[in-house]
């Protein structure tokens, strides 16, 4: 099957990757003019003339992220299989709409506001309490298009950093750690949950992913399995979802944001689970069976940003598996990762400090159940 991936950065190269032993083939639709993918067939189309063509040379269609047309994707819809569908990318890439789903669905989310003012900015800052994030409703990732608010007066200062004409403001939460929970839904309805991931963020940029996480409770886990099948069932979604959460002290779940495809929060299964969520994407648009989503050993996922290190330093480190994106080094860039896997939490820490010393711009790592 030739599958059409429309972008085609590391994302897509790994789904490719994934695919070639199920003898898969690979066509990208590049609209940005700046593939990175380095594998398969890439189309360069920055003028939209070249649709067709990719159209004509593939089954069906995924993507790689979702900034992406809603009109382009419908209109894709109506000559080949589109999956997930355009109704998920019209949704997660507006947190308007994002947050009206999580509401009408009962899914738990910090308490926010909509603005589209300055003045109305500095309303709900004083309204929630400060501190406060804003957040363009389109077009942020990887920390983009967002302000903390410490005091309301600082709202037309962060209304025109933004620079977008509407914002979701939302309350600061007290919470033990980030987590997150991929899932993956086939076109039979059949769903398989990994294991939940601690997240550790940086400036809005993901640095450590740990799965899974030693000290969770499985009800916690059952909470965050219930909550994205509702959004999966919803949608009638096909491929691999994934939901950002905050876990509060009590134990409670707040959603944060999903997104509509593979995630950087779940490169640790490429490793560390029997299935990866790369192969269980792909099993999932074919109408293949899904595999396995169990953790084999105790993994960690640590992104490379902007300066690669040295990789025989890193393939030193035992059980290292090192995934670099043949990008070249620039500051914030996500230009690979290595996947550390060992047989208890406690050795991967040590694995995990090792690792973060040979990468000239790592944070110290820090995870909530460290003693």
């Amino acid at each position: 099957m030739n599958i059409g991936v429309l972008g085609a950065g590391q994302l897509g190269r790994m789904l490719a990757l994934a695919g070639y032993p199920l003898a898969n083939r690979f066509t990208f639709l590049d609209t940005t003019g700046h593939p990175s993918a380095g594998i398969g067939e890439v189309m360069i189309d920055t003028d939209r003339k070249h649709l067709e063509t990719f159209l004509e040379k593939v089954d069906l269609v995924t993507y790689e992220f979702e900034h992406l047309p809603v009109a382009l994707v419908q209109a894709i819809e109506e000559v080949r299989p589109v999956y997930p569908s355009s109704e998920a990318i019209r949704i997660c890439q507006n947190r308007a709409e994002e947050k009206a789903l999580f509401d009408r669905l009962g899914i738990p989310t910090p308490a926010y506001r909509l603005v589209e003012h300055a003045d109305e900015l500095e309303a709900a800052a004083r309204e929630l309490g400060c501190p406060v994030v804003a957040k363009s409703v389109t077009e942020g990732y990887d920390g983009k298009g967002q302000a903390v608010l410490r005091d309301p007066g600082e709202a037309a200062e962060a209304w025109h950093a933004i620079n977008h004409p509407r914002l979701v403001v939302e309350a600061f939460v007290d919470f033990v750690r980030e987590v997150s929970i991929i899932a993956v839904r086939g076109r039979n309805g059949e769903i398989a949950f990994y294991p939940m991931t601690e997240n550790q963020h940086v400036d809005g940029i993901l640095r450590y992913s740990v799965a899974p996480i030693p000290d969770l409770d499985e009800a916690v886990q059952q909470t965050a399995d219930g909550y994205i099948r509702t959004l999966l069932d919803e949608l009638d979604y096909v491929g691999v979802l994934t939901l950002e959460l905050f876990q509060t002290r009590d134990g409670g779940l707040l959603a944060n944001e999903m997104a509509p495809r593979v995630h950087n929060s779940g490169h640790w299964s490429i490793d560390g689970a029997v299935t990866s969520q790369f192969e269980n994407h792909l099993r999932a648009i074919q109408g293949l069976p899904l595999g396995d989503t169990a953790a084999r050993l105790p993994t960690c996922m640590v992104n490379i940003i902007g300066c690669e290190g040295d990789p025989a330093k890193l393939l030193e480190i035992e059980d290292a598996h090192l995934h670099r994106y043949d990008k070249s080094e620039r500051a914030g860039r996500k230009l690979g990762h290595v996947n550390l896997v060992a047989p208890t939490h406690e050795a991967l820490l040590e694995k995990v400090r090792a690792c973060a010393a040979l990468l000239p711009e790592a944070p110290a790592p820090r995870f909530s159940f460290e003693d």
